[in-house]
């Protein structure tokens, strides 16, 4: 009977392992079907998945929605300029850094607000800003609208304007004295006289601010306003004073900006540089597949499976992280990622069959091989996500797209190294036991033989 309990409990375990190698492929194989082709969530189409895995015929029209394409691979156009700082901004101490933020963040909500949604706007060392606008066939479209100021008007009672944006330096968001949101805004001495003035005259009475004919606000005149220090009050929440406090600075950039570089790439270029890409990448995965299924029999083909579903989750991170977009040095970035998680396969593998070498059951060799393979499968990792963040907090462009990518691959790696690849193989141990099938070792030692044939029976 208790022969019977034991091979009882054995085949239980080993069915168990079954089942669960089975769900894991039907998930592996659900998930890269979705990833390639997307899936309609409703009869009627109106909810659907977006594919986020990149096919071998790819082009800009065919490439999934899910995954924004950088300037590169899409074609478009990159301006870049450099910032300074007017004599007058200078004399009232303004710090520069925080002007340039601001330009930025104004450029960017320039193009974002005329539909330019892939636009990306970076600085460029330190008093400089590229500007990438993706899919644009007409510079000068895009750079009036990133050079010239909106068209931000102060109307009196009558209607009539009495400001304009020129004046504005600065506009952010505060709080007035309850504690409410409140719009806070500084003007040139000039302008602070001119409002004064018009102030006076219209206590009681409604000023309008409008940005390019847009009405932003009509508040009510307290009292006469000297000085270029105006508080707008209202019913604002803390999210509607920070748009209108962006609103009014979009009027006027705070900064002067000098055309340095224009050029464009063509979109026939980069659909023929994303095929290559996307084409060079599937041929590395065939062949680091190939030579893990030979040199490492069994393991290899689990690490193979452990390979797909690393791939799978990548691009499901690329796709679902905000504000990342898919450029060349980014698919660099990629691959590099995919032979780091090969890499640690390899480490654990060696473990493992270091184990199994020393007479240990193959299920054992497992569990020792990956506790001795962690330390450095984890430092390899984490010295180079540390070089990842340093190149994506210190890097520019193309540097730092291939950083983000780098990022999420050294992460993917970890996560089907440390758990994937260690489910597979300890699953896979409790069902062939055979040492022999998951390595190509020169000998066995005689020790290792017997307690293969006795896990065999």
């Amino acid at each position: 009977m208790k022969v019977n309990n034991r091979r009882r409990v054995k085949l239980s375990k080993r069915a168990a392992s079954i089942i669960a190698l089975s769900i894991l492929l039907a998930v592996t194989v659900f998930a890269g079907y979705v990833g390639l082709n997307g899936m309609n969530l409703d009869s009627r189409g109106l909810y659907k998945l977006l594919p986020w895995i990149p096919q071998t015929n790819v082009t800009k029209d065919t490439w999934p929605a899910s995954i924004p394409l950088g300037l590169d691979l899409q074609g478009g156009v990159f301006v870049e300029y450099e910032a300074s700082m007017s004599d007058e901004l200078k004399a009232e101490g303004y710090n520069f850094n925080q002007l340039l933020d601001n330009t930025m963040e104004i450029i960017a909500r320039r193009l974002s607000d005329k539909g330019f949604t892939e636009a990306t706007v970076s600085e460029l060392g330190t008093a400089g800003i590229r500007v990438e606008i993706p899919d644009v066939t007409d510079p000068a479209a895009v750079l009036d609208l990133i050079g010239s100021p909106a068209k931000l008007e102060f109307l009196d009672y009558n209607g009539n304007v009495f400001l304009e944006g020129r004046y504005l330096k600065t506009a952010t968001r505060t709080v007035d004295e309850n504690s409410k949101p409140a719009i806070s805004f500084q003007l040139t001495s000039e302008g602070a006289q001119i409002f004064g003035d018009m102030t006076a005259k219209s206590i009681g009475k409604t000023i309008t601010i409008q940005l390019d004919g847009e009405v932003l606000m009509s508040p009510n005149v307290h009292e006469a306003i000297y000085g270029g220090s105006i508080m707008v009050t209202g019913s604002f929440t803390e999210e509607q004073a920070d748009n209108y406090a962006l609103q009014l600075q979009s009027g006027s950039l705070p900064l002067d900006l000098r055309q340095d570089r224009l050029d464009t790439v063509s979109a026939t270029l980069g659909d023929d540089a994303l095929g290559s890409s996307v084409n060079a990448a599937i041929i590395g995965i065939l062949l680091v597949m190939i030579i893990m299924a030979v040199r490492y029999r069994l393991s290899g083909l689990l690490a193979d499976w452990a390979l797909c579903i690393y791939i799978i989750l990548l691009f499901l991170f690329i796709a679902v992280v905000p504000g990342i977009q898919l450029t060349l040095p980014g698919i660099a970035g990629i691959i590099l990622g995919i032979g780091m998680a090969v890499d640690a396969n390899v480490v654990i593998f060696e473990r493992v069959k270091e184990e199994a070498l020393a007479g240990r059951p193959i299920l054992h060799a497992v569990r020792i091989g990956f506790k001795n393979a962690m330390s450095a499968v984890v430092d390899a990792n984490i010295t180079t996500i540390i070089a990842a963040i340093v190149l994506l907090f210190f890097g520019t462009g193309s540097v730092q797209g291939f950083a983000t990518t780098l990022l999420l691959s050294v992460i993917a790696s970890m996560i089907t190294a440390i758990v994937i690849t260690r489910f597979l193989l300890t699953h896979m141990a409790r069902i062939v036991k055979n040492p022999k099938l998951y390595m190509t070792p020169k000998k066995l030692t005689a020790k290792t033989a017997v307690t293969a044939a006795e896990e065999a029976k």
